[in-house]
């Protein structure tokens, strides 16, 4: 089994232990670099590298730059979802965005972590776990969605929240650790 199957079915892999992960990185790395120099009012231009660039994208979805992420083809983003400056996506899995979705600035979805057995993670072993959110998702600045979570229909994550467990719909979390605040 391949690095990338490995990373791609959840199990502990090396990121850097296979040359077609290495050169897919660099290559989704530099169309965020071309993303980010696109000026803000070229937005047709911004939409057409973001085509190249991820796995789907729906009408009328906007992300402001800068961009960063680290395949691009495991992002999906629906209908109507717009970032504000300074979103990371940690693509090592699948991460499927509902339609009208809204992200604050400076958020980051993160699918890749390190394993907690220090000799593993010295030598540079990670997995990935997918990250799903629903439809009319609205998430605050600076909020950080950890591996493996998803997010229900209608929720509303307060800005500065970790979320580290799954959020349900028509509900209002926030906190480190992120918890529910009240439904909606």
């Amino acid at each position: 089994m391949t690095e990338k199957e490995k990373m791609l079915s959840g199990m502990i892999y090396d990121a850097f232990g296979e040359e077609e992960l290495t050169q897919e990185r660099l290559a989704a790395k530099n169309l965020c670099y071309d993303f980010n120099l696109i000026r803000p009012h070229e937005e047709e231009q911004q939409h057409e590298l973001l085509e190249r660039l991820l796995g789907k994208i729906g009408k009328s979805c906007k992300i402001v730059a800068p961009f960063f992420c680290d395949y691009g083809y495991n992002i999906e983003l629906g209908e109507n979802f717009f970032s504000n400056h300074n979103l990371v996506i940690l693509d090592c899995a699948k991460v499927k965005f509902g339609k009208n979705v809204f992200v604050g600035p400076d958020c980051g979805f993160h699918t890749a972590a390190h394993p907690l057995n220090v000799e593993e993670r010295i030598a540079g072993l990670e997995y990935a776990y997918p990250i799903t959110v629903g439809d009319n998702v609205w998430f605050g600045a600076g909020v950080h969605v950890m591996p493996g979570i998803t997010i229900g229909n209608n929720a509303v994550v307060a800005a500065g929240a970790v979320v580290t467990k799954d959020v349900p719909d028509n509900v209002l979390v926030g906190g480190v650790p992120a918890r529910i605040i009240r439904k909606l």
